[in-house]
């Protein structure tokens, strides 16, 4: 009797060991991706977390490294638009938007259509041109500076916004349309093709049947074109004016309320101000942005 009920025991030991071993292989490699989660998140935020306590600590606490906030004061914000020491935060804001939307509209407008012509059509010299865009993405802007810099003043564009939208053009629709060119290639040709059938012309099929399902994809590149163009400083620096510097420029020449001392709790203020307008753009459009990351990565 006694060796009858260890066998029966035996299978459910050996089912209790195997459901263990079950559970220790689903959970090991979500806790190791929890770790790793939480360690990126960390990573990438602790930077934007010290800017913003910084932004709102006394000039005076500059280099305290207490970890959360003391010392609170919102004088740091306050000197960040004082015209008085010659801190244009907010015409430096609007300048940033104004460049940032005619850059990234005109970057849709080409780039959609290329990245079309370049998935979709064949013609001659289609390789080169698109070599062309890649290589073009991948010139240093610091080599640019010099020639635009020549090229603007003797016509007379040396501290005009056009001198500030052309070349973040350059740089951005190479993005525009590598991004879009991936997502048309994988779009199915029947849609298309069906619609020419119906009797629409390739320019129509593409307005009425290919532009509306590439909208996720569109509005994904705009919020990378808009984010690039935003950040930009290399060219800006040596081509804006007073009256036309970008937010990036104004901040590198702020000047703060204590003389002959860097305004570091100031540029923190500023910084923040900016980066948040880009903070709360992803979260509201976060699906939006991630359909558009992943809707050509299947095929129809």
């Amino acid at each position: 009797m006694t060796l009858a009920a260890d066998r029966l025991h035996i299978p459910a030991e050996r089912a209790g060991a195997r459901g263990d071993v079950r559970v220790k292989r689903h959970t090991g490699p979500r806790l190791r991706t929890g770790i790793q989660a939480v360690v990126i998140a960390v990573w990438c935020l602790l930077p934007f977390y010290w800017m913003v306590v910084t932004s709102f600590r006394d000039v005076g606490f500059t280099f305290d490294a207490t970890p959360w906030p003391t010392h609170v004061t919102l004088d740091n914000y306050t000197t960040a638009f004082s015209t008085a020491l010659g801190n244009h935060l907010g015409r430096a804001l609007l300048n940033s938007l104004l460049i940032g939307g005619v850059v990234t509209i005109i970057a849709l407008l080409v780039g959609t259509s290329a990245a079309y012509a370049l998935a979709r059509l064949e013609f001659k010299g289609k390789s080169l041109i698109a070599g062309a865009i890649l290589a073009a993405s991948m010139f240093p802007g610091v080599a640019l500076i010099s020639p635009l810099f020549q090229l603007f003043t003797d016509i007379g564009w040396m501290g005009t916004y056009q001198a500030l939208i052309l070349p973040s053009i350059s740089f951005v629709l190479p993005l525009t349309v590598y991004t879009l060119a991936s997502f048309f290639r994988e779009m199915p040709w029947d849609l298309e093709e069906a619609a020419r059938i119906d009797g629409c012309t390739r320019v129509s099929a593409f307005r009425r049947i290919i532009l509306p399902l590439a909208a996720p994809a569109v509005f994904t590149t705009a919020i990378l074109a808009f984010i690039s163009s935003w950040n930009e400083y290399l060219i800006s620096s040596q081509l804006s004016s007073d009256a036309t510097q970008p937010v990036t420029v104004a901040i590198a020449s702020f000047a703060g309320s204590q003389p002959h001392q860097e305004p570091y709790t100031a540029v923190m203020a500023a910084g923040t101000i900016v980066t948040i307008p880009l903070v709360i753009l992803v979260l509201v459009f976060q699906r939006r942005i991630v359909a558009g990351l992943t809707a050509g990565g299947v095929k129809g």
